[in-house]
């Protein structure tokens, strides 16, 4: 099964489980991403880590397997028989599997070794990103004349602004670690060999806290990208007020009667 998923409570980690193609994503990898990410969404659990096994992320859209199609396969196979032809304004489906989903739960994405090319759009697609401290990001499909079809063009610039974001789309060069968080491309280093557990720790606290104003708050942060201050306003109060009256009166009463003071997240 090149994808996986090991359910530990309310996180699920979901792995993409191909090491032999540096976990490269193939026609049959990309359709169980999504059915895995899709059966997250419909199930219980409440944060999901995503991450490769066998010491990389994901190598990208499986170069070996599109060097095989000709031109009027790719026509055929990739873009005809998913019901959307060249030229209709719809995208098929995505080459890297769930890259245009759009997720109501957050997605962390545990990331060892290369995060490149097709890999870097699902790392970038998550909520947050863990890497380790030899892991490293590049748009080094640059070098083949295949483009960012999943998302890269859209969400990296959101990430970092236009500027960084040019830097690394027209020139393709690898990023380490240290350049990726200092650019905001991930939000945690921690030592080679332990993103998963610091992603999986992560996931856990995220899964303690009331679930609504969370999703509320996290829902406001994606909507409200683009919009105007007063507009943004509008959508956070109108995302967050019945989570407030839900969770935030029982949540200042247990403050009240104690629980959690002095920034104390330990007794919540």
């Amino acid at each position: 099964m090149p994808v996986t998923i090991q359910k530990n409570g309310p996180v699920w980690t979901i792995v993409n489980d191909r090491p032999e193609a540096r976990n490269a994503v193939n026609p049959e990898s990309a359709a169980q991403l999504v059915e895995a990410f899709e059966a997250f969404e419909k199930s219980d659990a409440l944060v999901a880590v995503f991450c490769g096994e066998g010491g990389s992320f994901c190598a990208g859209w499986d170069l070996k397997h599109g060097s095989q199609l000709s031109s009027e396969e790719f026509q055929t196979d990739v873009v005809e028989t998913m019901g959307y032809p060249v030229g209709s304004g719809t995208p098929p489906p995505p080459l890297m599997g769930m890259s245009r989903m759009e997720f109501n739960k957050p997605v962390i994405a545990a990331i060892e070794g290369p995060a490149v090319a097709g890999g870097m759009e699902l790392a970038v697609m998550c909520d947050m990103r863990v890497m380790a401290e030899d892991a490293y990001m590049g748009v080094y499909c640059r070098r083949w004349g295949v483009p960012l079809i999943d998302g890269g063009t859209i969400r990296i610039p959101r990430l970092i602004g236009q500027g960084k974001a040019m830097d690394l789309v027209l020139t393709g060069r690898k990023v380490d670690a240290r350049e990726c968080y200092q650019f905001g491309l991930c939000e945690r280093v921690v030592p080679t060999g332990s993103a998963r557990e610091a992603a999986e720790a992560i996931a856990h606290e995220i899964a303690r806290f009331p679930q609504s104003t969370m999703l509320a708050d996290r829902k406001s942060v994606i909507e409200g990208h683009g919009m105007t201050i007063r507009d943004g306003m509008k959508l956070e109060w109108n995302n967050g007020v019945d989570t407030l009256r839900k969770d935030g009166i029982a949540g200042a009463g247990r403050f009240s009667a104690g629980a959690g003071r002095h920034g104390d997240f330990k007794e919540i």
